[in-house]
């Protein structure tokens, strides 16, 4: 008598149906961990330049050089890591991201001077580009039905939390310790490593087209603790593994037009942030308002984010990633160019405000609509593609304010000048075939 094999298991439905428990909340928690040391270590920068310029007699241009090395790493390492993440498996890639970034980053505390330092900046880049692309696909993977986009919006939103640790960080350090320990402070990730691991899982669909199946039933069975998974279960469910690399496979099967498109709206999405973030302080004082004035509309303008963004992530599971981000980049646009209008106090605040939800909010949701746009086995080469064409668009933000500047526009035209890139962006999205995503196996928040 032939013994009965147990039911096959569909692994996307297996996983969307398991409830948000412990595993999830844990997984959520080192995410949003790591995502805070990872904008720690980008802007801390910022707070010890001053006192960088004059120990090591760094004039302006030097001073932005070495600011920018990390940056351009982050659009190496978004690129680099995330295809490497689809071959070679999440788990290893994010952890090597999370020691490189914390190691180069705790080094630059001993760096000699500015060549060396430059050198760990562009290190610790590579580092901080290989997170997102890992976290994202993995938090998509393994999120439960109608939770995908607001796991990654309240993890969008420990950048801003990084931030402000930065400046406070700085604050209390710097004058008791130096500039070196801010640095050194850097190196705390390291130090919760071994409990972080434990909560990076490798894609399902790699695990299931490398045979490593115990791997896969082990995964699963993290994320629900009470299913009974034998060793003969079969898995359905995942897309297999098309022939040749991801990237390539990011332009087969009617994906060309979205991928160019998300391409163009990343871009212009992160020109957009970029140059706003850079020039909004200076634009209100064109306009007439103080410096003070100004750098409260950059407080709001970050709170608005905050809010914006886990806003949006449960409005995008409830009625669809793209429903929610088009309309919201015309929305940027348009308060973007009635701030250039307005004279009520009261009347800017919230049009910053509603700009920071609408801008970095929707740019934070948008990294969600890659991940659930195309199949698991090629989730972190889209994101890592499509951050890494996003940061050249955030290294042109700044350049393109400061020419919009030298241009002696009116200050009406500056703001209609930053709107551009708003409808631009949402006429991308607006431009990307969800049949695509269909085809690849992707989530219903994309398409309901």
């Amino acid at each position: 008598m032939s013994r009965a094999t147990a039911t096959p298991v569909n692994i996307r439905e297996f996983i969307a149906d398991t409830p948000f428990n412990r595993f999830h909340g844990w997984m959520l928690f080192w995410a949003c961990f790591i995502i805070t040391f990872d904008m720690y270590d980008l802007v801390v920068y910022g707070s010890v330049l001053p006192v960088l310029m004059e120990e090591w007699s760094l004039g302006p241009v030097a001073a932005g050089a070495i600011g920018s090395y990390g940056i351009f790493g982050m659009m190496v390492g978004a690129i680099l890591f995330g295809i490497l993440a689809d071959r070679m498996g999440r788990r290893k890639v994010l952890t090597l991201s999370v020691v490189l970034f914390s190691v180069a980053s705790a080094l630059c505390g001993f760096a000699p001077g500015p060549e060396i330092f430059s050198v760990l900046r562009f290190l610790g880049g590579l580092g901080i580009g290989g997170i997102l692309p890992c976290l994202i696909a993995m938090l998509t993977d393994y999120a439960p039905r109608g939770r995908a986009n607001t796991l990654v919006a309240v993890v969008m939103c420990f950048f801003s939390v990084g931030g402000i640790l930065a400046a406070f960080v700085a604050m209390f350090m710097l004058p008791a310790f130096g500039w070196h320990s801010v640095y050194w402070a850097a190196a705390l990730p390291l130090v919760f490593l071994p409990w972080m691991t434990r909560f990076f899982l490798d894609s399902p669909a790699v695990l299931l087209e490398q045979g490593r199946m115990d791997e896969l039933r082990s995964a699963l069975a993290k994320v629900n603790p009470g299913a009974a998974l034998p060793a003969d279960t079969a898995f359905t469910g995942i897309a297999v593994k098309e022939p040749g690399s991801p990237v390539a496979a990011l332009f087969t099967n009617r994906r060309t037009l979205g991928t160019l498109m998300i391409w163009v709206a990343f871009f212009m999405c992160l020109l957009m942030i970029n140059g706003l973030s850079t020039w909004l302080p200076k634009l209100m004082v064109e306009a007439g308002y103080a410096l003070n004035s100004s750098l409260t509309f950059m407080i709001v303008l970050n709170v608005g984010a905050i809010i914006g963004t886990l806003v949006l992530g449960r409005l995008s599971d409830m009625w669809g990633v793209k429903r929610v981000l088009v309309p919201m980049f015309v929305v940027s646009a348009v308060s973007l160019t009635l701030l250039g209008f307005g004279n009520n106090m009261a009347v800017l605040l919230l049009l910053v405000a509603v700009t920071g939800a609408c801008t970095m909010g929707a740019q934070n949701i948008s990294y969600s609509f890659v991940a659930q746009y195309y199949p698991s086995f090629m989730r972190s080469t889209a994101i890592g593609l499509a951050s890494g064409v996003g940061r050249m668009g955030a290294i042109l933000g700044p350049t393109f304010g400061g020419v919009l500047l030298t241009l002696g526009l009116p200050v009406q035209m500056n703001f209609v000048f930053f709107a551009i890139p708003g409808i631009i962006a949402a006429l991308a999205f607006a431009f990307v075939p969800l049949a695509a995503g269909k085809t690849a196996g992707a989530g219903k928040t994309l398409t309901h």
